[in-house]
């Protein structure tokens, strides 16, 4: 386990600051780039003190740099159970609860049918299924009445493409778990909602291609997507933000997709 940590400093996100997550402690599991990040850089304009996990630390490291304030990077696999002890020890020691979970890390590979290795199955379903459930296990003692739990998915979790078999059935696995977990979980009033983007332009979904062939790829997902174009981590972020604080008080259970109307078509 190793930490970067960086405090003070300006707000250089370009963003208003509304403190609708003031006070608050958070961790974004999978929080140093792409969707994670976003999510980070929103929480912390919004007054969060953000933990940040994920397996690289120069990513991490790069992550603390560039959101500059109130933020914790430790390194942590999801899909390996001393690990997240590990985190979630940090985590106690550091601050002594959290107030906002978000469980976003993961990844897939396409694998079509005829081609699915038993790796590539194995490797999806440690991250994206048992990284989620046991993150939000070995989250709880640190969970108080009113914390909220947020489990990142996809619109693969209804929306199927070739190839995306394995890793939208552990997308839709996610989903499944929210409508469970708000039935252990109402006696300690502990809310938990899933936010499914959309095609949304991160190092992830350009990075399967060539560089060249790049923005080719956005192109053919933006053709896809009513609004026209792909989304933006931020925007990914903003609606956590909205999951994460008292403006969702009644919102429990639910999936948000946030796609530009991508899933609904």
């Amino acid at each position: 386990m190793e930490r970067a940590v960086k405090n003070g400093g300006s707000d250089e996100m370009g963003c208003i600051m509304t403190n609708a997550l003031q006070d608050n402690v958070a961790l974004v599991t999978g929080g140093s780039t792409g969707i994670g990040l976003g999510i980070a850089k929103r929480f912390v304009a919004e007054g969060a003190f953000v933990f940040i996990s994920g397996r690289r630390q120069a990513e991490l490291d790069a992550a603390v740099s560039e959101i500059g304030e109130n933020v914790e990077a430790i390194r942590s696999d999801v899909a390996d159970l001393a690990d997240l002890e590990g985190l979630f020890e940090t985590i106690r020691l550091r601050k002594g609860r959290i107030d906002v979970l978000v469980a976003n890390a993961g990844g897939g590979v396409l694998a079509p049918l005829g081609s699915v290795t038993e790796e590539q199955f194995d490797t999806m379903f440690a991250v994206n299924v048992k990284g989620v459930l046991f993150t939000v296990q070995k989250a709880l003692p640190l969970l108080g009445s009113g914390s909220r739990v947020i489990l990142v998915a996809s619109t693969q979790s209804v929306k199927a493409s070739p190839g995306s078999s394995v890793y939208g059935a552990t997308k839709a696995a996610v989903r499944n778990f929210a409508r469970s977990w708000i039935l252990e979980l109402k006696e300690r009033g502990i809310r938990v909602n899933v936010l499914s983007p959309g095609p949304t332009e991160t190092p992830g979904l350009k990075g399967a291609v060539p560089a060249a062939e790049q923005q080719l790829r956005l192109d053919r997902f933006a053709s896809n997507v009513p609004l026209g174009r792909v989304g933006a981590p931020d925007e990914i972020g903003k609606a956590a933000v909205f999951l994460a604080s008292d403006a969702s008080s009644f919102v429990n259970g639910a999936e948000l997709f946030v796609d530009g109307g991508y899933a609904q078509v």
